[in-house]
């Protein structure tokens, strides 16, 4: 039996048209020297979309801003050879059967701990934070936070121009647009600052609202948006539904078509006094469609991986709450991580229940493109 059975139907918002409701979540692999995609990154991906998923967000990507990039085999999205390389990559994918969305990337203040040997790079960030008191990156002038809602802007258009129906902006996890909402790394007065996450919503509301005028109303706009940070796991900003759409209610006036809600575990409550998770949440108070992700098909979150080492194994139950949760209404489309990493068929072998073929994922998967 098909554990995922409910979530083969296909999904249709404006522009972007999926064959179904899976879909590949962003990752960085580290594998573009200087900013360009290889061979082997489109080999990579359009493995994944031959395993049948029907979306697949790029790694994050740097806009045409040094301080976008912490690290230089981040790839870039602008310029000729890395926007060249992307639409290849985008022509493969699609010829697979499944579309694509680039995911914009500016990690504000934060380095690269996974190089930490690198020379740092010149970071930016709202009030010079990256934590509570934590130091990271210069402060932005008002002229910097203009120039990153432009650069923003210029990257939707190379998107659109160049074939892709959706893209999404990394508003999570502790990076440039999340360290404007936070009130730890934003202590900024003036437009972009304020005591209420709504006000600091407005960065990331302008950079859409000029995203929005370029692209034109059916080009779908997605926005990645968590709670919980890089380094600072268990913090909540929104701790109840009312400070939630607060944040959330100027982004979707702006113009973003779909939240991406990322969680640890996808199937934790959000807030006291009911079972919705962060997806569900979002769904719930803002009437657009989102995506959950967080731990799915996996017996351990990621940062589990990380302090404890050795494998994370399929897990089935949790398969299955994730299709009670979708039939339930709670989101529209669900995203894999880790997975998919270690097993480009995951999907496939669900699908034709071959669970007890599915690979396990450990951080040794990520020495290598496959």
């Amino acid at each position: 039996m098909n554990l995922l059975h409910a979530l083969e139907q296909p999904f249709r918002y404006k522009s972007l048209h999926l064959k179904n409701r899976f879909v590949m979540s962003p990752m960085t692999r580290y594998s573009a020297p200087m900013g360009i995609p290889t061979d082997d990154v489109a080999a990579y991906y359009r493995r994944r979309a031959e395993g049948g998923v029907g979306l697949i967000i790029t790694e994050g990507l740097g806009i045409d801003r040094t301080a976008s990039r912490a690290i230089s085999t981040v790839p870039n999205f602008y310029g000729e050879e890395p926007l060249g390389a992307w639409k290849r990559i985008l022509d493969g994918v699609q010829l697979a059967g499944a579309t694509m969305a680039p995911q914009f990337w500016h990690v504000g203040g934060v380095p690269d701990f996974n190089f930490p040997d690198e020379p740092p790079a010149a970071l930016e960030s709202p009030s010079g934070l990256i934590g509570p008191n934590v130091a990271g990156g210069r402060l932005m002038t008002e002229e910097d936070v203009a120039d990153v809602i432009s650069s923003y802007c210029r990257a939707a258009a190379d998107a659109r121009r160049l074939g892709f129906n959706a893209a999404e902006i990394h508003a999570a996890h502790g990076y440039l647009v999340d360290q404007f909402f936070w009130s730890e790394t934003n202590r900024r007065n003036g437009r972009y600052g304020g005591a209420t996450l709504r006000e600091r919503a407005r960065f990331g509301a302008d950079i859409y609202r000029a995203m929005r005028s370029a692209v034109g109303d059916d080009f779908v706009l997605m926005m990645r948006i968590s709670q919980w940070k890089t380094g600072f796991y268990n913090v909540r900003m929104a701790s109840t539904p009312s400070e939630l759409e607060g944040w959330l209610e100027p982004l979707v006036d702006a113009g973003v078509d779909i939240f991406d809600c990322s969680q640890r575990r996808f199937w934790e409550p959000e807030f006291e006094g009911s079972d919705l998770n962060f997806a569900g949440w979002v769904k719930k108070l803002t009437g657009q469609p989102t995506i959950t992700v967080g731990s799915v098909g996996l017996d351990r979150d990621l940062f589990a991986d990380v302090e404890q080492g050795g494998e994370s194994h399929p897990h089935l139950a949790s398969l299955r709450e994730l299709s009670r949760r979708y039939e339930r209404g709670d989101f529209d489309l669900v995203a894999m991580g880790r997975v998919l990493l270690a097993d480009p068929e995951w999907l496939n072998k669900v699908r034709t229940d071959r669970c007890d073929e599915l690979i396990p994922y450990s951080s040794k998967v990520l020495e290598t493109l496959f």
